[in-house]
């Protein structure tokens, strides 16, 4: 549900590294369920970022301003 700014792609990228790195750690410690929760949200998290790359390159539409009908005026 939630829309990320594309301004905050960059964070997602730390984010995403910040992940890998734990993840590497929970395999070599053999927490096999720890990394399957780590590679759960590295997939939302890809998810997310495409989401947000797809929504950045759709250009916005001018829907403008809503106006007020009289009565009679239809």
């Amino acid at each position: 549900m939630l829309h990320i700014n594309p301004k905050m792609l960059g964070r997602l990228e730390e984010l995403e590294s910040d992940l890998l790195g734990r993840l590497r750690r929970a395999e070599d410690e053999n927490w096999l369920g720890e990394a399957e929760g780590i590679n759960l949200t590295l997939t939302f998290l890809r998810g997310k970022r495409e989401e947000t790359q797809r929504r950045a390159r759709r250009p916005t539409v001018e829907l403008g301003m809503p106006a007020r009908r009289l009565p009679g005026s239809e």
